[in-house]
């Protein structure tokens, strides 16, 4: 099997959004779902507690973008709710 880099980095992003999903899940009871990764956009569906919570933005900014960003920090990412 041949892996291209483009598959590589998502199945990298779509291990880390598993792992803040499992620790946002213990916490808080939302989830993050890994939607798709196009170019430089990683879109997400969060869930759980999380829907219709008031502090779904700063979820999704702080603890979402804010961890993927550390480790790839050219990624836009974006809700798909």
């Amino acid at each position: 099997m041949n892996t291209t880099t483009s598959d590589t980095l998502e199945t990298q992003v779509r291990h880390l959004v598993e792992n803040i999903s499992a620790y946002i899940e213990q916490f808080h009871g939302g989830t993050v779902e890994f939607v798709s990764l196009e170019d430089t956009t990683l879109k997400v569906r969060l869930g759980g507690a999380c829907l219709n919570c008031p502090l779904l933005p700063s979820t999704l900014h702080g603890w979402v973008e804010g961890t993927v960003h550390q480790f790839f920090p050219n990624l836009k990412v974006v809700a798909d709710n």
